[in-house]
């Protein structure tokens, strides 16, 4: 299956995501793959045999959400030098979404910019982070907080990399493409109560809604000045959880997952989702074993890190919330006293 990407922009190029359809990728000049030693040992041979280049090099960092930061992204950054690429080398994302937001990023400030084509290995990658061209890394402050826009060429998500996934890593994916039916298809979220994601045919066929979803949403808002903002539903909360915990504890669909909850407790609060709806969600995402629950230690300081997402502006905090199932709101007018009653619940 193919999904194009069309910006309007004409300074963007547009792309396209294909799915189960990677074969060959033949280029005329230098590749280098960047990957984690777990994606490399389960897959690279498999991505090797499809890759026809002028010189192929591999590059190889740590695996986890706190190897995303400067360090790493100047040890990729040193290694491209090293292997003398050039204006016309492409980077190719090996992995997760650490690997594609890092690879991504290292691409678009190498000697300016350079191409990248991502093949994420992950469900949360496949459905959700390999595609819009988001890059980044985090630091002390927050999640993503320094990055660029910057698209691939092309992204190929084959299934049969999802094979080898834990169930955690699996599930963590799962939260990411609830937040799609929730906040934009009602139908699919029907879909989603009633069919098991861990039927090959039936994962196949959400991947492919969600990057059908996700290409409308980013070719009409390449950089989140409107709509493309409904994608961080959940995420607000989410990646304030992340920081708190070090981005030890949680992996980010399962942040994201409580991150949900909580937008949806708020929700509720607004009279924008019913209990019925709220507890539909909940279970659906307690079906693939994502944690729902957190103890937040102090209302204040959860609050206050809010100021740090991106989407906040004018000292607003914008909240991205379910208007129903299959609807969005996006509010930035919510009184604090509601914020912290919501917060206050997740204290017990």
């Amino acid at each position: 299956m193919r999904v194009d990407i069309n910006f309007d922009n004409k300074s963007t190029n547009s792309y396209s995501v294909l799915i189960d359809e990677l074969d060959k990728i033949k280029l005329d000049t230098k590749v280098a793959i960047v990957t984690n030693p777990t994606v490399s040992k389960l897959h690279l041979e498999s991505l090797l045999s499809k890759i026809d280049a002028l010189e192929c090099q591999i590059i190889t960092v740590p695996d986890g959400e706190i190897y995303k930061n400067f360090e790493t992204l100047n040890s990729i950054l040193e290694q491209c030098f090293t292997h003398r690429l050039d204006r016309k080398s492409v980077l190719i994302a090996f992995g997760g979404g650490v690997i594609g937001d890092m690879t991504g990023f290292a691409a678009s400030i190498y000697q300016r910019g350079i191409d990248f084509i991502q093949v994420p290995t992950t469900l949360l990658a496949q459905v959700d982070a390999s595609v819009g061209g988001k890059t980044g890394i985090n630091n002390k402050f927050g999640k993503n907080l320094v990055g660029t826009f910057w698209q691939p060429r092309a992204v190929y998500c084959e299934t049969s990399f999802l094979k080898t996934l834990p169930n955690r890593e699996f599930s963590a994916g799962v939260a990411e493409i609830v937040k799609m039916a929730v906040t934009f298809d009602k139908e699919f979220f029907l879909w989603l109560e009633n069919n098991s994601l861990h039927s090959e045919e039936n994962l196949r066929m959400a991947i492919a809604k969600c990057v059908t979803i996700k290409a409308d949403v980013v070719s009409r808002d390449e950089r989140e000045e409107g709509i493309r903002a409904v994608l961080n539903y959940g995420h607000t909360f989410a990646h304030v959880i992340e920081n708190q915990t070090n981005y030890k504890k949680y992996l980010h669909g399962e942040a994201v997952s409580i991150g949900i909850v909580m937008a949806n407790l708020l929700a509720s609060h607004l009279g924008l989702l019913s209990e019925n709806e709220y507890g539909r969600i909940r279970n659906l995402l307690g079906t693939y074993d994502l944690p729902t629950t957190y103890c937040i230690e102090s209302e204040e300081a959860f609050y206050d890190s809010f100021y740090l997402d991106k989407k906040s502006f004018n000292q607003k905090i914008k909240f991205i919330l379910p208007h129903s199932i299959g609807n969005f709101s996006i509010r930035d007018d919510i009184d604090k006293s509601i914020i912290l009653n919501v917060l206050e619940s997740f204290k017990r």
